[in-house]
C-alpha cells in the first residue's frame, strides 16, 4: 500500500492562514493527502479564524498549533511545504528543511486586522475564501497536486 503524499502548511504562528489551510485541504482531499500545519512560533489559534470556518462547517475549536521543529525533530519528512505568510512577511516567512517540493501562497495575517470585530471578520472570511479557492484551483491541476 502506497502512503499518502505529506503536505505541510507553515507560517510563523500557526494561529490562522495555515491552520485554515490545513482544515481545507483535509476536508476536500483527506483521502488522497497527509495533512498538516505548523509554525516557527506557535501561539493560539486567532478566535477570528474559529469563527469564520464554523461558518463553513468547519470546527477548529479542538485544533492545537505545532511546531515545525517538533515536527522535524520527529523525523517527520513532507512532499510538499507550502507556506501561506503574506507579501509584508515573505522575507521571514519560515522555510521547513528536508527535500520537498516547496510553495508559497501570499495571504494577509489575521492578526493584523484592525478595525470593530465585525470589519476584523469581514477581511479574515476574504482571507478564508482566497485559501479555499487557492487550494480548489491547486487540486484541480494536473500533475501538480499529485507528482
Amino acid at each position: 500500500m502506497t502512503r499518502n503524499p505529506a503536505v505541510l502548511f507553515v507560517c510563523v504562528h500557526n494561529s490562522a492562514r495555515s491552520q485554515m489551510a490545513e482544515a481545507f485541504l483535509r476536508h476536500m482531499a483527506g483521502d488522497r493527502f497527509e495533512v498538516s500545519s505548523a509554525g516557527f512560533e506557535p501561539t493560539s489559534i486567532n478566535p477570528l479564524v474559529l469563527e469564520v470556518m464554523r461558518e463553513v462547517g468547519l470546527d477548529l475549536s479542538g485544533h492545537q498549533t505545532k511546531s515545525v521543529f517538533d515536527l522535524y525533530k520527529q523525523g517527520k519528512l513532507y512532499r510538499y511545504i507550502i507556506t501561506v505568510c503574506d507579501e509584508s512577511t515573505g522575507q521571514r516567512c519560515p522555510i521547513f528543511p528536508g527535500i520537498a517540493k516547496r510553495l508559497h501562497w501570499s495571504f494577509d495575517d489575521p492578526a493584523s486586522f484592525i478595525g470593530s470585530h465585525e470589519e476584523k471578520l469581514a477581511l479574515t472570511r476574504r482571507v478564508r475564501d482566497k485559501i479555499m479557492a487557492t487550494i480548489q484551483d491547486w487540486l484541480s491541476e494536473p500533475n501538480s497536486a499529485t507528482d
